[in-house]
């Protein structure tokens, strides 16, 4: 007889208080409101080191890709510290829905769950694909739009927070700022008010202009951009504190927004009717969601950049980035998004950028490190390297190879490449490629 795993119920809402992984930081601070706000009691884990990986390992087959591991051994070893207890506690994970075996994790995490002598701990799932259907967690309407709400703050905080970070006069200033504006943030969002879009509207302003007021001495740094699986890309635990090495390397930091993955997502829905035909309701209803969410991205963008500040382009001018050089069909491994964010970076002036590669997510490693030739064909000097997150990869080989492409970064910085891309034509013709240390034609014999 199949072992019938416990579900999340709707009176565990009350009773229970449920952990949630964690990833992009700032984002998540901010959707804990959204779901206390709805009832829920919530606590986003900051557990992390190598014990964690290590008990995932022990309960997770060593094949399975590495952000699956992260994440079970991460609630594994919260359920593990005695904090909680235990007849009271249940697991949030999401589930993507694609080909990704993301949509698998939760299945994993109840086994490991049985496995290390947890069979009564709920998971509840959160997804926008019908997955879990008898699930007590749902996603309603308004519980979306607090936390598109949250997505979006949380985007503009850490963009505006990494730009004025590696220049403050006063270390901390800017995470101080963070801290009082989730604080601020938080409490509006309990109180039912600011996530319609009007509100949004008005609140980036206010929050650029309050960025804007810290003092900083602009001096020439070294910008790094980062892109990869998203798990690996955002959370600290999944690529080694990436961010914070980065910026004791004396770097400007950018992590393209969550928000542009969750719209990636609507969007891949509208596309497949495009490519594949289906129900043409389906693509009115991902083209409205969309519109709706440009609607406000162009605001939060806006007031980044009235406020003196570097944004990138809106999500509808970044599906066209990749044309020519990967379908928007891709959609596997963060697909298409992961080079449209390689060639938005590299035309924002982020052209150095670590592409975060982890075990066992073999399209990530196509869309990602097998794009990288093209977009150095076509921006020459582009200065990318892949960075492959694993059990068995040291942190230290992971920092020394991105210490070698800092190395030609910061020569570059004092003796500037030409970057021009080159067109078209030049690429069919063979047109002569710069030599990517020295930024000098290769010599001929």
């Amino acid at each position: 007889m199949e072992y019938q795993y416990p579900k999340f119920t709707p009176e565990m809402k009350r009773t229970h208080t449920i952990l949630i992984p964690n990833m992009a930081v700032t984002q998540f601070r901010l959707l804990k409101y959204a779901l206390e706000f709805d009832g829920y009691k919530c606590e986003i884990l900051g557990n992390c080191g190598s014990a964690v990986a290590q008990l995932g390992l022990k309960y997770v087959h060593n094949d399975t890709c590495y952000p699956a591991l992260l994440v079970i051994g991460q609630f594994l070893d919260a359920l593990n510290s005695g904090k909680y207890d235990l007849d009271h506690t249940a697991l949030l994970i999401t589930q993507t829905g694609g080909g990704c075996r993301a949509s698998n994790y939760i299945h994993l995490l109840r086994k490991a769950l049985v496995k290390a002598g947890y069979p009564q701990i709920p998971v509840a799932s959160l997804n926008f694909s019908g997955l879990e259907k008898d699930s007590g967690f749902q996603m309603t309407l308004p519980l979306a739009r607090r936390a598109v709400a949250c997505i979006f703050y949380g985007d503009m905080l850490s963009a505006l927070r990494n730009q004025i970070a590696p220049y403050e006069n006063e270390p901390g200033a800017a995470d101080r700022m963070v801290d009082r504006w989730v604080e601020r943030l938080g409490r509006v969002i309990l109180a039912d008010k600011g996530y319609t879009a009007r509100e949004m509207k008005h609140t980036f302003p206010l929050i650029a202009k309050e960025f804007a007021t810290i003092p900083v001495t602009r001096v020439p740094k070294v910008k790094v951009g980062v892109v990869g699986e998203i798990y690996v890309k955002y959370s600290p635990l999944g690529n080694n504190d990436l961010q914070k090495f980065l910026e004791s390397q004396d770097c400007e930091v950018n992590f393209p927004g969550l928000m542009g993955f969750c719209q990636y997502c609507i969007f891949n829905m509208g596309e497949d009717h495009t490519l594949y035909g289906g129900k043409l309701t389906t693509k009115l209803v991902t083209d409205q969601l969309l519109n709706y969410l440009d609607g406000i991205e162009r605001a939060m963008l806006k007031a980044t950049a009235d406020a003196g500040f570097y944004a990138p382009g809106p999500f509808k001018e970044l599906i066209e980035k990749p044309k020519g050089v990967i379908s928007l069909g891709a959609k596997m491994g963060e697909g298409w998004l992961l080079t449209a964010e390689m060639i938005e970076l590299v035309q924002g002036g982020y052209g150095n950028i670590v592409c975060a590669q982890p075990f066992g997510c073999l399209p990530n490693h196509i869309v990602g490190k097998g794009m990288i030739n093209k977009i150095r064909a076509m921006y020459p000097a582009a200065n990318i390297t892949p960075i492959d997150y694993d059990p068995s990869a040291t942190k230290v080989n992971q920092e020394n190879r991105i210490k070698l492409m800092l190395a030609v970064a910061k020569e570059r910085l004092t003796n500037p490449a030409e970057a021009a891309p080159l067109t078209a034509e030049q690429i069919a013709g063979g047109a002569p490629q710069l030599d990517h240390q020295a930024g000098r034609e290769p010599m001929t014999v």
